[in-house]
């Protein structure tokens, strides 16, 4: 990020394994990477995969959102 940070236009999220829901059970921990993203003065868009298997769905996209509002 730090290295190629003029090159970054769109951040687009997913999980891993598997394109899940971004919790602690996935391999990359996005507030990590978002923040690391915000010092390098980053300021366009962040997407996410968001498949919720939540029953309630509203709350799979707030916990989407919490997760990456760093």
């Amino acid at each position: 990020l730090r290295q190629h940070k003029e090159y970054i236009a769109h951040v687009h999220t997913a999980g891993v394994p598997g394109r899940a829901e971004l919790d602690d059970t996935q391999e990359i921990n996005y507030p990590a990477v978002l923040r690391a993203l915000l010092e390098t003065g980053y300021e366009g868009f962040v997407a996410q995969e968001f498949i919720p298997p939540w029953p309630d769905k509203i709350l799979a996209l707030r916990h989407a959102a919490m997760v990456c509002d760093v």
